[in-house]
């Protein structure tokens, strides 16, 4: 691991991306637990589901998850500003406006990557995010879309929206084909060109510029610092949460205590029992990717799936489930054997 000698001030030193079906509330509640400085993204939220729908359900966190961010979907500055609004009276500490994604859905309703051929659009919302909220507003984009993915545009699409009040620039290091992949593909298939974002990193030192994309683990990401202001890792951490067990000390020169696994576990098992309107498949599915690398996982992950998928499946039997942890966590401490009844979760079977 490369040691990290002082903890930087910028507050997106490293984040976990937006990712749909993942970053939902209660997984954002789990990652806490694990690292109490990685900046949290809520699961791409388009402005109509704001507007028209649910929002309270839809903004609902727990206070817990701070620092934690709202990312939103649109293209209509007057509807992203009442948006912001709302997202600064729920609590949130940041919007980011989603300028990124390249699946044919968000086309349609006309934002996501699509967006990036559109600067004066992206800068005219953010703007207007600006002028009605005071929490930072950010954009999250690509470096570029089909044919239109040559340096120079993307240093003018950055360096417009930076004009309008951007307060960081998160950028994938792969443009987006809109035609022709799928949304996964769009995350494998372009080539990485991360030389692109340290490039425009230099040009525009004032602007906080995020580096995301094939950023594997803690190495990789401690070495891009140096070269930019922060990093947002999303798969890498999904598939296996233990991973942000090391951020605090490794990236932010933390004196923390090590997170340990049976308290982390423990925790967010007393949590899932609270949560009276959640489906049992909801609460289970961040626990799929925290035992990864370990003795077991791979058992692990197969009985909780399946108890997922049970109707008669509670937060008890989840726990009983559990009875087994890994023979030692990654922060180097070795768990006790875990003990539901001392959680409040009953005896395992």
């Amino acid at each position: 691991m490369i040691p990290c000698m002082h903890a930087a001030s910028s507050p997106h030193r490293f984040c976990v991306a937006p990712m749909m079906g993942c970053t939902d509330r209660h997984a954002r509640y789990l990652m806490r637990l694990i690292s109490r400085r990685a900046r949290l993204y809520t699961e791409m939220i388009p402005t109509g589901a704001l507007l028209r729908g649910d929002a309270e359900r839809a903004l609902r966190f727990d206070p817990a998850e701070h620092p934690v961010a709202l990312q939103l979907g649109g293209s209509e500055p007057a509807d992203l500003a009442r948006c912001a609004r709302v997202a600064e009276r729920a609590g949130y500490d940041e919007v980011n406006l989603n300028v990124g994604c390249p699946s044919p859905r968000v086309q349609r309703g006309c934002f996501g990557a699509a967006l990036m051929a559109r600067p004066r659009l992206v800068a005219a919302c953010v703007a207007a995010m600006r002028d009605a909220a005071s929490i930072p507003i950010t954009v999250k984009s690509r470096i570029g879309i089909d044919d239109l993915d040559d340096y120079p545009r993307f240093r003018d699409f950055a360096g417009t929206v930076a004009e309008a009040g951007c307060a960081a620039l998160i950028v994938h290091a792969r443009k987006a084909w809109l035609n022709g992949l799928s949304p996964r593909q769009n995350r494998e298939i372009p080539p990485l060109r991360h030389d692109r974002v340290y490039r425009l990193k230099r040009e525009l030192p004032n602007l906080v510029v995020v580096l995301n994309g094939g950023l594997a683990d803690l190495d990789t990401a401690a070495s891009a610092l140096g070269r930019v202001d922060g990093v947002m890792l999303g798969r890498a951490v999904w598939h296996d949460l233990w991973l942000l067990a090391g951020v605090d000390r490794a990236l932010f020169g933390a004196a923390d205590p090590a997170p340990v696994w049976n308290d982390v576990l423990r925790g967010y098992l007393a949590y899932a029992r609270l949560q009276d309107t959640a489906r049992v498949a909801e609460l289970v599915r961040p626990l799929l990717g925290l035992r990864r690398g370990t003795p077991g996982a791979r058992r692990w992950r197969r009985t909780l799936g399946e108890l997922a998928r049970r109707r008669d499946a509670t937060i008890d039997t989840v726990a009983r489930a559990c009875a087994s942890p890994p023979s030692g966590d990654r922060s180097g401490n070795a768990p006790a054997s875990f003990d539901h009844r001392e959680a409040g979760l009953g005896a395992p079977a």
